[in-house]
């Protein structure tokens, strides 16, 4: 008698289990579907962090910062961005700081003269760019990016 509880149980078990992965497998691509646009172009903006800078660079062995938001809005979401900071800038809607949604383009003036350096908002008051030492996650609170912020556009709907 114990060894058929034993086998029930071990039924059970085995039940309960493959039930909470099929579960966890529904549910875990229903969020990835819910995901929208501007989290899709974060989310990828992040994958290439480490990636060296280059002047003039718009591959993932060397980018500099336009390159770098060309190249994501261009492989995430099949969006075509213009080549410069400058020019970026000119597209889009304006978005206020504290509005600021995920995929969002922050912009800065870092040669005090114009708009010179863009990068991928991805929450958290935080961007992800090329910076001259590479693509990093950089805090928009910080001292240097705070002095240079010029705004931000909202690219897709």
């Amino acid at each position: 008698m114990a060894s058929v509880s034993v086998k029930k149980s071990s039924f059970v078990l085995a039940l309960v289990t493959a039930l909470a992965v099929m579960f966890s497998s529904l549910f875990g691509l229903q969020a990835e579907a819910a995901q929208t646009k501007g989290q899709q172009v974060a989310s990828y903006a992040q994958k290439f962090t480490g990636s060296p800078f280059k002047y003039g660079g718009t591959k993932p062995n060397g980018f500099d910062a336009s390159g770098f938001t060309q190249y994501v809005y261009a492989n995430s979401l099949k969006v075509k961005l213009h080549r410069t900071s400058a020019d970026q800038y000119k597209l889009g809607t304006s978005v206020k700081v504290n509005q600021l949604q995920p995929g969002d383009l922050v912009f800065y003036q870092t040669n005090g003269k114009s708009v010179s350096f863009v990068a991928v908002y991805i929450g958290n008051q935080q961007f992800v760019g090329a910076t001259s030492n590479g693509v990093k996650v950089q805090s928009m609170n910080s001292a240097y990016w705070k002095n240079c912020y010029v705004g931000a556009k909202r690219i897709i709907k």
